[in-house]
């Protein structure tokens, strides 16, 4: 009888107790070295303004030794600031044990970027590009003449044209320089003219010296006096 009494309570069922389930904590995996931790708290934009102003100077010097425009360099670093600013992991600057090398390495992929932009390349620029397709050698032809015509003034015709019109300057103008009157500059700049325009003829491309060609007086008197008929009466013979 006790054998069955102790069978049926080893058998019975045993009484409800509510079930407890329990899970293993995993450990928090710690950053790897040169890794950064995303899960961390964001940094104020007054201590991003500080870490980042800190390396600002030194980072500059350096764009500007690459770039070597100021204006470049410049544009660089608020590219560079803002791009760090606007990133979930701006607080890894104040992380950094060196923060100029994560400030810089992003400013160089700014800068290796804008080098693939054809855009970026091109300079403005206040000189003209020359205006012919030869390089240039109509504008040095140019000048090459107008400094042979030149010789062949007197100082004084030459200065008054040099001055009236090559340098734009007015007769009164001009006339204060060289003090002179401006009557005086009027007279010298139209008999340099008028010879330059004389010996335009005779020049002669890449030859350095102009010799004016003035006709002699003889020619400018059979020139301007007029040709009158002559009848010579031929001498009558006799048989």
């Amino acid at each position: 009888m006790e054998n069955i009494r102790t069978a049926a309570a080893a058998n019975a069922p045993s009484p409800a107790v509510g079930t407890m389930t329990t899970t293993r904590a995993e450990p928090r995996a710690e950053p790897r070295a040169g890794h950064l931790d995303t899960t961390a708290d964001r940094m104020t934009a007054a201590e991003f303004d500080e870490a980042f102003t800190a390396v600002m100077p030194r980072l500059r010097r350096r764009l500007l030794a690459l770039t070597g425009d100021p204006h470049d360099a410049d544009d660089l670093v608020q590219e560079t600031y803002l791009r760090l600013s606007g990133r979930a992991r701006a607080s890894a600057l104040t992380r950094q044990h060196q923060p100029y090398a994560y400030t810089c390495a992003a400013a160089l992929n700014l800068l290796r970027d804008s080098w693939r932009q054809p855009a970026r390349r091109e300079r403005c620029t206040d000189r003209l590009p020359e205006p012919s397709w030869d390089g240039g050698f109509a504008t040095r032809e140019a000048e090459a003449v107008t400094t042979a015509l030149l010789r062949v003034l007197s100082p004084k015709e030459a200065a008054a044209v040099i001055l009236v019109d090559i340098e734009g300057l007015t007769h009164d103008m001009a006339g204060e320089r060289l003090g002179a009157h401006r009557g005086t500059v009027q007279r010298n700049r139209m008999r340099g003219l008028a010879k330059m325009r004389a010996a335009l003829g005779a020049y002669e491309p890449g030859s350095r010296s102009v010799t004016p060609t003035k006709p002699d007086a003889t020619a400018r008197r059979t020139a301007t006096t007029p040709q009158v008929a002559t009848t010579t009466p031929q001498a009558m013979t006799t048989p």
